[in-house]
């Protein structure tokens, strides 16, 4: 997969996953790439480690599930280390 196409599947997969999450974590397009980029490294390596393959095609179904799992990931861990800073 390409570099547009990954940057483009990370963008979407961090609007899916900020469209699926409760609440409102804030940040603007710029972060949501940041994020969804970071959960599609992470969807595949966690893919990597359980089915033995990471990512694959932009079309396969399972990149795209990976992906968004990844972000949704991501978006937890950076809502929790956001919500302590904000506290403190």
């Amino acid at each position: 997969m390409g570099l547009l196409a990954f940057l483009l599947l990370g963008l979407i997969a961090g609007a899916i996953a900020k469209a699926i999450l409760p609440g409102k974590q804030g940040g603007g397009l710029v972060l949501t790439l940041l994020l969804g980029v970071v959960g599609a490294f992470l969807g595949g390596w966690i893919g990597s480690l359980a089915f033995g393959g990471g990512l694959g095609n932009f079309f396969d179904l399972r990149t795209w599930l990976l992906s968004i799992l990844g972000a949704i990931i991501v978006l937890l861990i950076f809502g929790a280390v956001r919500g302590r800073r904000s506290r403190v």
